[in-house]
Formats: C-alpha cells, structure tokens, sequence
C-alpha cells in the first residue's frame, strides 16, 4: 500500500488559497484609510502650500489652496479624485470587516457615502479672500460651505457608529476624537471675518488641529482593523 506525498486535493486547494487572496484584497482596501491620513496634510501642507507663495499655513484655511486663481488649484484638482477613490477603498474594507457587527457595515456605507460626496469638491471651489471681501462671491461659495458641512456630518456619523462595535478605550478615544474635531472645526469656521476682510490670524491652524483628530483616528481605526485581519487566518 503506497501513499502519494506533497499532493493537496483540488477543493482543499481551493478553500486555503480563497481565504487568502480575501483576506488580501481587504487589507489593501484597509490600508487606503491609513494612506489617506497620510498623504492628506503632505499633498496640502508640505507640496501645495509651496505653491502659493505668501501662504499662512496657520492663518489661513486649507480650501484656500484650491481657491478659483491659487496656483496649486489645478495639481490639487488632479489628486482630489485620488482621496475620494482612498475614502471609498476605505469604506469598502470596513464593510467587509464587518464580521457580523452591523455598526460596522453602517460606518462602512457612511465613508463610502463621504468618498462619493467628496467628488463634488470639483464644482464647489472658494473664492480667494480678497474677492469675498470685496463681494464677489459666487454659488460655488455656497456650495462649498455646503460641502464642508455635509463631510462634518459624515465624519461624525461614521466615527461614533464605528466606535459602537468596538471595546470602551476605543469608544472614549472615538468622543475625544469628535469634541477635538467639532469644537476645532466651530472655532475655525470664521466665515464673516474672511466676507468683512478681517484678519483670521490662528484660522488655519484651528482648522488643521480639527482636520488632524480626524485623520489620526482613521489611522487608528485603519491600523486596528488590519492588524484583525490579519490574525483571522491564523485563528
């Protein structure tokens, strides 16, 4: 009686290599979240604010990079579309994370929901300042504040249901994480200052310590997830 060595029946193949190949597309689609709050405060911060010269990083919003007439208004025009497709990847990973937690799979429609929204950021640029000062802004202003209101309720709606699925560390980080980001964002949003042509003098860093909570805990919740993932096949 022999026996054959090294063989694999073809439906065991099948079951081990299937796990695997999902288990790798989800941590790629994980791994967008962290590259999001990666790339975000490099592409505005550190290239597009080069651009502009005379440009405040800490008195000035970061919409204004992108403004109608700022000069790194077309380069950040051609990566926008990249930060939509990353917050959907995203949102796709988290769904298919789930593992039966439905608070998942609402968090995970919610930044899809975001990324597909954020498409719209095309059509709805700021003016610069001085023309908001000066009245000439336009329904594209409008639509812009829109915008930024509608991502603030997406962030907040994801960030609390996300939490939900997970232990109370997470959950009183997931609060901290929304008081920083609202009460930042409240501080920053100096709207009738920019329309009266008044100075804004801690406007941008404001806003960029309400936009980094944010960022940080998708890092966070990007890294958590993955580092799940990964010890799925093993268990």
């Amino acid at each position: 009686m022999s026996f054959r060595t090294g063989h694999v029946p073809h439906g065991v193949h099948r079951d081990l290599v299937g796990p695997t190949a999902r288990t790798a597309v989800r941590q790629a689609l994980l791994a967008c979240g962290l590259v999001y709050a990666v790339l975000y405060p490099v592409v505005n911060d550190v290239i597009a604010a080069t651009f502009y010269d005379g440009y405040s990083r800490t008195s000035q919003a970061v919409s204004e990079l992108s403004a109608v007439g700022a000069a790194p208004r077309p380069f950040l025009m051609a990566v926008g579309p990249v930060f939509s497709l990353l917050q959907i990847g995203f949102g796709v990973g988290v769904w298919q994370s789930a593992q039966g937690k439905v608070s998942l799979r609402v968090a995970g429609a919610l930044m899809v929901g975001h990324g597909a929204m954020s498409f719209l950021w095309v059509f709805a640029p700021m003016s610069r300042r001085e023309v908001i000062a000066a009245g000439g802004g336009t329904s594209a202003d409008t639509m812009h504040l829109v915008l930024a209101a509608g991502t603030g309720l997406f962030v907040a709606a994801y960030v609390a249901v996300f939490a939900i699925g997970f232990g109370w560390v997470f959950r009183v980080y997931s609060v901290l994480t929304l008081a920083v980001a609202l009460v930042f964002g409240r501080l920053s949003a100096q709207v009738d200052k920019i329309q009266a042509g008044d100075p804004t003098p801690y406007l941008g860093l404001l806003e960029r310590i309400g936009i980094g909570a944010w960022l940080l805990w998708m890092a966070v919740a990007s890294v958590m997830l993955m580092r799940r993932s990964r010890a799925e096949p093993s268990a």
